[in-house]
């Protein structure tokens, strides 16, 4: 995401603000992710095309977990399989329910 233009960080920015302190919102701007129970992506419409960034909710506070621009019409299992297994806390929050 650091490669991205000043523009489009704002932009990505803006969204995930309008997500944090408009929850539970939906599509277009957020979308539950099926198969991971309790994830969510902020889509964000950018110049270089689609950007998603990936988050959960603990307690009442937006965890973010990955960011990336699309390039294709799904995002592969296993990169966010991946990015899943990197944040412990995202299956901490599952157990606590």
């Amino acid at each position: 995401m650091l490669g991205l233009t000043q523009e489009d960080r704002q932009t990505i920015g803006q969204d995930i603000m309008a997500v944090e302190f408009g929850w539970p919102c939906g599509e277009p701007l957020c979308k539950s992710l099926s198969g991971y129970p309790g994830l969510w992506e902020v889509r964000s419409n950018i110049k270089s095309g689609i950007a998603r960034v990936f988050f959960y909710i603990d307690n009442s506070e937006m965890i973010l977990l990955h960011g990336l621009v699309k390039k294709t019409q799904r995002s592969g299992p296993r990169k966010l399989d991946s990015t899943i297994s990197a944040f412990p806390g995202y299956a901490a929050s599952l157990a606590a329910g």
